[in-house]
């Protein structure tokens, strides 16, 4: 019964990713649902429960992606990358590229919806580093050339290795491996943020949206890899959620403490998901 409906989440997953069709879709299934399977109580509740996780797990993920534009607008409009890292942007497009490359057919089965998500983050935050290019200066956008070319290079390898070496179980379990790890490392880019809020006490470089869409995205995930017995899935997700639910929990505690309880000893520490490096206020600076 749980493949079965798991290859009907994947299949509405892969099509209908965007907040306005998956709502509708989602809304339409929970109509008729109730008519096909009026005779199987039970089978209702948990095919309801897979719809909306197709809602919040396409669209909390996407939202994850969009979060950085915020801060791609103030590059654009300043015409320079500042003190923003574009190190972030690099490894998320890696693990985009390996999600999405997991998600394809040929590789895992029944996790189309995987793909589109992870290509669409993909897509976001190529032009994300392209744009971080443009504007950066000379050092700095050769260090991400590098990188970027790093990247490219492991998922290429990945890719052809799983294709010309390996079939069946062992290209799943490869790429899904591959997949897996650098979800986690995406995921636990926050982690010198959380460590700076606790020695400043302050969330002033912890942006609340961007930790909460962290937990959101994470748990659906992770209750879709439960679902669909994807240990690939529900292992890197529960970490996310699990990190996200911190990040959450510290800024429930630090919320309330003012921006002059910051301490010296902020350094040039990256944000997470490529948000820009503290700006410590001129009283700080040495």
């Amino acid at each position: 019964m749980f493949c079965t409906l798991h290859l009907v989440f994947g299949i509405f997953g892969g099509f209908f990713y965007s907040f306005p069709l998956s709502f509708c879709v989602c809304f339409l299934i929970f109509h008729f649902s109730r008519i096909v399977f009026h005779q199987f109580s039970s089978l209702i509740y948990v095919f309801h429960l897979l719809c909306f996780l197709l809602f919040t797990g396409d669209a909390f993920g996407l939202l994850l992606f969009l979060a950085p534009m915020v801060t791609f607008k103030r590059i654009i409009m300043n015409k320079s990358t500042e003190q923003f890292s574009g190190i972030p942007y690099v490894m998320t497009l890696l693990n985009c590229l390996l999600s999405f490359w997991y998600g394809l057919p040929f590789v895992s089965k029944n996790n189309v919806q995987v793909s589109v998500i992870n290509g669409t983050g993909a897509v976001l935050e190529f032009i994300y580093v392209l744009i971080f290019l443009i504007f950066a200066p000379k050092k700095e956008k050769a260090k991400i050339l590098g990188l970027l070319t790093f990247i490219l290079t492991v998922f290429s390898a990945i890719a052809f290795v799983s294709m010309l070496a390996l079939r069946g179980k062992n290209r799943n379990r490869f790429c899904g491996l591959a997949a897996s790890v650098f979800s986690i490392i995406m995921y636990a880019s926050p982690l010198s943020v959380m460590r700076m809020v606790i020695k400043t006490k302050s969330v002033e470089f912890m942006p609340f949206f961007l930790s909460l869409f962290v937990f959101l995205c994470g748990t659906s995930w992770f209750i879709f890899g439960l679902l669909g017995k994807d240990p690939f899935i529900y292992v890197s997700n529960g970490f996310g959620s699990a990190l996200g639910a911190m990040q959450l929990i510290l800024y429930a505690i630090y919320r309330d403490k003012k921006k002059g309880d910051t301490k010296k000893t902020i350094g040039n520490e990256s944000l997470e998901m490529g948000l820009d490096k503290p700006h410590l206020p001129e009283t700080m600076q040495h």
